[in-house]
């Protein structure tokens, strides 16, 4: 869907975008050709020319920040597959929901090998780690994990691109949390970990800090199935908007 796309050039909104497609310009390749007449100015045309040429290069360098810049948030859902091999899903446990919690660990999925980072033990490699990704997914994590990761490393910066599965599946008609999405998606949890909420995330942590090593033990379970689940979440979210977005073209 990213060559598709023409919203992330400024001054093109989701009405000029259909225009283009609506005369024959679905893909950059298309516009590239010098199609036949379009319905904007000739200085329009030259600057989504110069955007659409940079668009290229960058894609061709894999540079996810130049999408990330221009991209509207809620549209980043489109450059997934380009990005998908240096992508982390991500999700974090807190000590608590309010602004003085402190983050506990933070779990990532690469689609193939997962991380935890936790407090105390490993929690300082996460800032090095997690610039080696170029798109981020999560769950809500617009409001919550990223804001709740940069408070705790003050230097760090996201600038990735980043997909808030929360946000892209309410456009499709689910609402409600992660695990009550799961639920209506047909996605099962473990044995150990049905049931568990943020609630017992925080209940866990303080009793492994209580020396119960083994709440640690399930709190990392707990973790890896939210950061693994969102895998599933991710594709099926993809796979629909792009349904609906073909619809169009």
């Amino acid at each position: 869907m990213l060559t598709n796309t023409f919203i992330h050039i400024p001054g093109v909104g989701p009405a000029a975008e259909a225009r283009l497609w609506a005369h024959g310009v679905r893909t950059w390749r298309d516009f590239l050709r010098e199609p036949a007449e379009l319905p904007f100015s000739q200085a329009q045309q030259r600057h989504m020319r110069g955007y659409l040429l940079d668009s290229e290069k960058a894609l061709e360098a894999g540079n996810h920040r130049f999408f990330a810049q221009l991209l509207p948030s809620r549209e980043q859902w489109r450059a997934f597959p380009e990005f998908s091999h240096r992508l982390a899903y991500l999700d974090i446990e807190t000590t608590g929901l309010g602004r003085d919690a402190e983050v506990t660990m933070v779990g990532l999925f690469d689609g193939r090998n997962y991380r935890a980072y936790i407090k105390g033990i490993n929690f300082s490699e996460f800032p090095r780690d997690i610039r080696k990704f170029s798109l981020l997914v999560t769950y809500f994590g617009t409001c919550f994990d990223l804001p709740f990761l940069t408070q705790r490393f003050s230097r760090l910066k996201f600038g990735q691109l980043h997909i808030d599965l929360c946000y892209l599946l309410r456009r499709l008609g689910y609402c409600g949390g992660l695990k009550h999405i799961e639920e209506k998606l047909g996605i099962k949890r473990s044995a150990e970990t049905t049931g568990l909420s943020g609630f017992d995330a925080v209940r866990l942590w303080r009793e492994y800090k209580q020396g119960k090593k083994s709440s640690l033990d399930l709190l990392v379970r707990y973790n890896m199935e939210d950061v693994t689940n969102l895998e599933c979440l991710m594709r099926f979210g993809y796979n629909h908007m792009q349904k609906k977005l073909q619809l169009h073209l």
